[in-house]
């Protein structure tokens, strides 16, 4: 095969951080969430590493399927999709579970394909102000799918933290206590934490006076499985998580400017000496974003090198005057160990999710 841009990824990364997870909340089974393509990282292959995991979250039911087609028969939850008629037959076909947020949702799940009943979540809005049945109506909604013929006994409860990644905020603390309050003594299984609140708020992942359960208390690690950071002001290291992701590219051509000479669209960048200029076979539309225009690095022969000119779609364009070691056909590191996933992010002004996610279709996910 041709020499083209490539996410490697590292598998023992990926079940290093599922463990940590584990080491986090004992006790608690894993819902590893695989959504959006595995975060870039490749849905099937991820989740066949991640077998070690008790479930799979997913956001749409077509990823639920690709799991099962390619024989994953774990548990699979479908966190945010779209429920009717024939999604919960799909459902109930390919034994996968659902959430239910509304009181509209639960109404028509209550009613839908009695004889055929599927496994159920409830969500329960506790401040996060997106989707989840309010707290006061909890209790009407709980019964309403406990007392269905359309839904499997064992109904499961569920939150979502909106600033867990904030250790010194007060939000996360009142949103488990609104929780807590919601849910009352129940005596089945919750969810609560995402990876934030696996790895920031202990009162997220076992029983306490505030949220009293009877079953097991589901984790729902995300951004951590992939080796990033989910807690502000604390990296990935000081976290003991690996990441997983490094995209590269190669140098496609090396050429000579001299001082003066532009490089780019719009002739934004002009040498300030003669230069040694790399072009790499990278560009916005392998992830790799725009807002990266003259203001990131990447890296080649072990050598830093600062990316110049605007980010075009397929190339950009890198400064090998004090590399002088590169040849054509390099590997160029666009991020990894170094630069991170999350320093890029910080440059161009956007989050590690949307660049993991916003890595390319045509970027070959080699699992290593």
């Amino acid at each position: 095969m041709a020499v083209t841009a490539v996410a490697r990824i590292r598998s023992t990364a990926l079940r290093h951080n599922l463990q940590r997870a584990r080491e986090a909340a004992p006790g608690c089974p894993v819902m590893a969430v695989v959504k959006a393509n595995a975060y870039g990282h490749g849905l099937v292959t991820t989740a066949r590493v991640l077998e070690g995991a008790d479930a799979f979250g997913v956001a749409r039911f077509e990823a639920a399927l690709e799991l099962r087609r390619a024989g994953i028969d774990k548990p699979i939850v479908v966190l945010s999709a779209w429920l009717d008629a024939e999604t919960l037959a799909l459902a109930h076909v390919h034994n996968l579970q659902v959430v239910v947020h509304d009181e509209a949702q639960a109404e028509m799940v209550s009613v839908t394909g009695a004889g055929k009943p599927v496994d159920v979540w409830l969500k329960i809005d506790s401040g996060m102000g997106r989707l989840g049945i309010a707290p006061a109506n909890a209790a009407t909604t709980i019964r309403q799918l406990r007392n269905s013929e359309a839904v499997n006994p064992g109904l499961c409860l569920m939150t979502h933290l909106s600033c867990a990644d904030d250790t010194s905020s007060n939000v996360t603390a009142k949103q488990i206590s609104t929780f807590g309050e919601a849910i009352g003594d129940w005596e089945g299984d919750i969810s609560i934490a995402n990876s934030a609140g696996v790895l920031g708020w202990p009162d997220a992942v076992k029983p306490n006076p505030v949220v009293r359960y009877g079953g097991r208390n589901w984790i729902r690690p995300g951004l951590m499985l992939y080796g990033v950071s989910p807690l502000m002001g604390q990296t990935a290291s000081e976290c003991d998580l690996k990441p997983a992701m490094t995209l590269e590219g190669h140098l496609l051509a090396i050429r000579n400017v001299s001082k003066g000479a532009a490089v780019g669209y719009g002739a934004d960048w002009q040498a300030e000496r003669d230069s040694r200029i790399g072009v790499v076979d990278v560009g916005y539309a392998d992830g790799y974003p725009w807002r990266l225009s003259n203001r990131a690095s990447v890296r080649v022969a072990a050598t830093a090198a600062p990316v110049i000119g605007r980010v075009s779609m397929d190339m950009i364009s890198i400064d090998l005057t004090d590399v002088p070691q590169a040849r054509p056909g390099d590997a160029v590191v666009l991020w990894g160990e170094y630069p991170t996933v999350v320093e890029l992010a910080d440059s161009a002004r956007t989050s590690p999710y949307e660049l993991l996610t916003g890595v390319g279709m045509r970027v070959v996910r080699q699992h290593e």
